[in-house]
């Protein structure tokens, strides 16, 4: 028995040692306890160097110590044949893949059990076949689970790569697909460029465009339906064949959203309201086109910049509690005064909406702000309406007991005349007396501001009274005050009393006086004017209809405009105690509005104030004749017409007229503005209509830089302060016709139709 396993050892050796594959048998440790010869020729280690070791003590690539580790015990445990690979480190430090294949040698002990491995030792060129093989498989996968189409075609544009998304987006099989020309993909109208350009990028040295760059593409499925593509394509040569790979990917989607935002973007470009939109940081993100025009700063000037270092800079306790509150409760909404691009403060009734995230963290802020401003001036005015119509029941009731006060005063001084004859109690009795008498007359100037007291009215006409007043003004002012009467012809007669309308005058005048204290002039013009919807929408109180207007302009300090909304208001004076009542204004105020009319105002300080009254015209004043004149008011004929004014209302109440008459029109808010509009549009507009008064660059100063570009422009100035000393100003810089603000309808479109007629 002995000599028989001698014998069968020494079988298994020579076995061992004559196989040409790798055989290594472990013991259940993983030591090695066999070690063939093409072992040894393979590592470089005799198996007299390697009995007693384990396999991964010396063998193994370090990373690869685990996995060999693991394959040896699967074998003793699980006995089960398996297959692993992994790189031996030979003695000389070469790497070399071998591919194993692992079963157990089982034995009655189980402790007893061997493992034997048989390797196979792939040489260099067999490694990189197998790492094309999997780079290949690897490239197959990624190719199919693509979810952009892939296709390559060959030099003939026939079809020889279709992976699976291109069947997807083309609704073709790739059986049907291989081997025909990406043409069947192509839309008909476009397969001549699609030739051309192939056929050029082949002979280029360009070996691949990304994509996007071949611009806007369609592409056709197999049942003929067309959809929008994008694609990159590269080309490679193998073996002497040129191949070129599309990468497509369908775009419709993506096409849809962005005409979706261009709509919604149009539609918020629309808005007449600021539509803004800010991050976290208060940076600015979006800004349309409400917003420029509000605001006056262009969406590449603001986005990105912070909105407190744009028009929030006088908000800052505002704005930190809106944004506290913002934060708690997700939307704010309030007034708040904001300033544009040229430093105007503007009132802003602004909503604020937190937006959140898909999970609901907040991302940013949206911001809807309306231009109340307007709005906010008329309030006040109404506002001061009310309060001057209770001050004036207040103060009528006073007046009525103050008129209760004085005449037993004036009764008892008559008395005591009589009695105390002696020179100090008549000289004492004649100031009480003259006291009590102004008394008087100060409460009457009440009653009449308070009840609108009416004498007898009749059809009077004004050129009369104004030529004596202005006589009379002439002869007691001081002369270093000039005065001047400018009363037409054809001025229309209206129904009132004559006596509050001379003190309608007077006072008026007086004030005039008192605001030229070094002298000036003072003009008092009387015209006839037709009050349309346009123009009654600017001023409080203001109607449609005839009336003749009664100027009264001096070139004095003029009045605040802090002050200005108060002038009405009565007992409310800037002249020195004991130099007016208050009473003068507030009386005249009340006169005019007893009689139908309204009454504006327009100061500026150092140049002067204008106060303008409006009657109602007679009935018998409105002839046929006037009717008939009203009628042919000049149309235009689609004359361009730039409008320059920094007030939004005229500029927007003038657009409209214009367009209602005929005319087309553009709007500048400054002059900087004008003349970048009338660089651009200079062979197309025919008048500039320019106030005098604006901001940064003022009337005169447009006017020249828009005659240097344009000799031959033709130029309507206009001004609030209607006096001879505007429209000299205006006559200097070379403008023919001077329309004075507010102007009506009928001024506008005569005043276009002179000038139009003008060589």
């Amino acid at each position: 028995m002995e000599e028989d396993l001698d014998r069968d050892s020494s079988l298994v050796s020579a076995i061992l040692d004559s196989a040409g594959a790798l055989i290594v048998v472990l013991d259940p440790e993983g030591r090695i306890v066999r070690f063939s010869r093409a072992c040894e020729e393979a590592t470089g280690y005799s198996f007299d160097e390697v009995r007693g070791l384990c396999l991964w003590d010396f063998l193994p690539a370090p990373e690869q110590i685990e996995s060999a580790k693991e394959a040896v015990r699967a074998i003793h445990i699980d006995r089960i044949p398996i297959r692993f690979e992994h790189y031996w480190l030979t003695r000389s430090g070469e790497k070399r893949l071998i591919v194993w294949t692992g079963a157990s040698l089982p034995s009655p002990d189980r402790a007893a059990d061997l493992a034997i491995l048989i390797g196979l030792d792939f040489p260099e060129h067999r490694r990189a076949e197998v790492a094309l093989r999997q780079g290949q498989a690897q490239l197959a996968s990624i190719i199919e689970s693509a979810m952009d189409s892939i296709i390559t075609i060959d030099r003939d544009q026939n079809i020889v790569l279709f992976n699976a998304a291109a069947e997807r987006m083309f609704r073709c099989p790739a059986a049907s697909a291989i081997g025909k020309s990406i043409e069947q993909f192509i839309p008909a109208r476009f397969r001549s460029a699609h030739r051309d350009h192939v056929s050029l990028f082949g002979r280029t040295k360009v070996t691949k465009r990304r994509m996007g760059e071949l611009g806007a593409i369609w592409g056709v499925r197999q049942d003929g339906a067309e959809f929008p593509i994008e694609a990159s394509i590269s080309q490679a040569d193998v073996d002497g064949e040129k191949f070129f790979t599309v990468i497509i990917r369908d775009i419709t989607e993506r096409k849809r959203s962005e005409e979706q935002l261009r709509e919604q973007a149009e539609f918020l470009d629309g808005a007449s309201d600021a539509i803004i939109v800010r991050d976290l940081q208060d940076r600015i993100v979006y800004w349309n086109r409400g917003a420029e025009r509000l605001y006056g700063w262009s969406a590449a000037e603001s986005v990105g910049v912070s909105i407190r270092d744009l028009y929030y800079k006088e908000s800052g306790p505002q704005f930190e509690e809106a944004n506290q509150v913002l934060l708690k409760e997700g939307k704010w909404a309030g007034h708040t005064r904001h300033l544009t691009k040229d430093g105007k403060r503007i009132d802003v009734e602004t909503r604020l909406t937190l937006m959140r995230d898909g999970e609901g963290n907040p991302k940013s802020v949206l911001v809807i702000n309306t231009d109340v401003t307007e709005q906010k001036r008329l309030e006040a005015q109404f506002l001061r309406a009310q309060r001057m119509e209770s001050i004036g029941t207040l103060a009528g009731g006073i007046a009525h007991d103050i008129n209760n006060i004085l005449a037993p005063i004036l009764l008892a001084v008559r008395m005591l005349q009589m009695k105390f004859e002696d020179e100090d109690s008549q000289r004492l009795l004649s100031v009480l007396h003259k006291s009590a008498e102004r008394g008087g007359v100060m409460v009457k100037q009440v009653l009449q501001f308070a009840r609108g007291v009416e004498g007898e009215r009749i059809v009077l006409q004004l050129s009369h009274l104004i030529k004596e007043i202005t006589k009379t003004l002439a002869e007691t002012l001081p002369k270093s005050i000039e005065v001047e009467r400018f009363v037409p012809a054809s001025i229309w007669p209206v129904t009132g009393d004559p006596t509050q309308m001379h003190q309608v005058l007077l006072n008026l005048c007086v004030n005039a006086r008192d605001a030229m204290p070094r002298g000036g002039v003072l003009s008092v013009k009387a015209e006839n004017i037709s009050i349309d919807e346009s123009y009654a929408r600017m001023i409080l109180d203001a109607r449609p209809g005839q009336f003749v207007l009664i100027s009264v302009t001096d070139t004095g300090t003029g009045i605040p405009v802090e002050i200005l909304s108060r002038v009405f208001e009565p007992f409310f004076t800037t002249k020195e105690h004991g130099k007016g009542t208050g009473l003068g204004l507030s009386t005249v105020l009340g006169i005019v509005k007893s009689h139908g009319g309204f009454v504006n105002v327009y100061s500026e300080v150092g140049k002067g104030t204008q106060f303008r009254a409006y009657f109602p015209a007679a009935e018998s004043a409105l002839t046929t004749q006037a009717l008939e004149e009203r009628a042919e008011v000049p149309r235009g004929r689609g004359e361009l017409v730039l409008v320059v004014d920094d007030e939004l209302a005229i500029r927007e109440i003038t657009k409209r007229t214009l367009e209602t008459f005929g005319y087309t029109a553009l709007t500048a808010s400054d002059g900087t503005e004008a003349i970048a509009l009338y660089a651009q549009n200079k062979d197309a507009i025919d008048v500039v209509l320019t106030d005098m008064m604006m901001p940064y660059l003022d009337g005169t100063g447009t006017i020249r830089a828009l005659q240097k570009m344009d000799p031959n422009v033709k130029i309507i100035a206009s001004s609030g302060l209607a006096d001879e000393g505007k429209a000299a100003e205006a006559a200097i810089a070379g403008v023919k016709v001077f329309l004075a603000k507010p102007y009506t309808a009928d001024q506008l479109l005569n005043a276009l139709a002179e000038i139009l007629a003008k060589d």
